[in-house]
Formats: C-alpha cells, structure tokens, sequence
C-alpha cells in the first residue's frame, strides 16, 4: 500500500507539473521521471522511518510528490526546448 501511494503522489507531481507549459518535456517521460523519483523518496523515507513498503503514511507521500515534481524541474532544466 505504502509503495502505491508514493507512485500515485509521483503520478499527481507529474499532472500538477503538465499545468505549467514553460519548457515543458513529453508526458510519457514526464511521467516515468516522477515514478522513479517517487520511489527512491518513498525507500528513502522508509530508511528513515515514517512510512514503509506496505503502510501508507502521508510523510512518505508528500515527500514523494516534491521529489517527483522536483525532478520534472530539474529534466525541464536539462532538457532546454519547447515541445509545444
């Protein structure tokens, strides 16, 4: 349960960053950043203690949702184009 809530906080940081049109990357890659962004934020609040791979927490989502939409940030960065 706790895993799916850091993918789906990952998904909403993905949606809430297709808002901003500035630089923006395609969705599906978008999207695959945030997950994996979400992921590794979700092992990482588990290391430290607030949520977990199966008990959902609401620390562990917020801080996967800013990882996500962090890391969006930082590909749009990197990327440098428009795509619209």
């Amino acid at each position: 349960m706790g895993a799916m809530t850091w993918l789906l906080a990952g998904g909403l940081a993905s949606l809430l960053a297709r808002l901003v049109p500035r630089l923006r990357r395609s969705w599906i890659l978008e999207l695959a950043v945030a997950a994996v962004a979400a992921l590794v934020a979700g092992v990482a609040a588990t290391a430290l203690d607030f949520g977990g791979w199966r008990e959902a927490d609401w620390r562990a989502a917020v801080f996967a949702f800013f990882a996500g939409f962090a890391m969006i940030a930082v590909v749009r960065m990197l990327g440098g184009r428009d795509e619209n």
